[in-house]
């Protein structure tokens, strides 16, 4: 029992659940950005995939999360969006191509849009170009926002620089 397992879920997502060639996929939106059950991708593949195989992808591309699966909560490894995408290279065969493009054109524009409406409230950051610099903006509640360290940078980027070998 891994140390994921010991404790019950405080919380849980609710996946989307994707069917293709009889087989599913539960893929979840976290942060702004697209997980997939690696069990389910594997299957796709053609391949079982386990945690052994995900260790050569970054700290940031794998994760557990408990998810809710035929009304159970259950501990699922998941691949981000780079992660799938890694993995689906990684183990290349031809079906993969036509994996690939389901998964570019249909699955994860279909989880982005399902996660649209829920979002509006959800802080989402981006940056800002102003005079040569670019600085994080956080957008919430209708208003954009800089911290308050990066203001002298763009208050200083806005000014007019000074007229140089003026002669009177």
């Amino acid at each position: 029992m891994s140390e994921h397992t010991k404790n019950a879920p405080a919380s849980y997502f609710t996946p989307t659940i994707f069917p293709r060639h009889n087989r599913f996929l539960h893929a979840i939106i976290q942060a702004n950005q697209a997980w997939f059950c690696v069990h389910d991708l594997g299957r796709l593949m053609g391949r079982p995939l386990d945690q052994r195989l995900t260790q050569k992808l970054d700290p940031d591309q794998r994760r557990y999360v408990w998810l809710l699966k035929n009304g159970r909560t259950v501990e699922s490894l998941m691949v981000s969006e780079s992660g799938m995408y890694a993995l689906l290279v990684h183990h290349f065969v031809p079906e993969n191509r036509n994996l690939r493009q389901w998964l570019s054109n249909e699955v994860v524009p279909a989880l982005r849009e399902s996660n649209a409406a829920t979002v509006e409230n959800i802080p989402s950051l981006s940056s800002l170009q102003w005079g040569g610099l670019s600085v994080p903006l956080l957008h919430w509640q209708d208003s954009a926002w800089i911290k308050w360290r990066d203001m002298p940078d763009l208050v200083q980027a806005q000014r007019p620089f000074p007229i140089m070998g003026t002669c009177s």
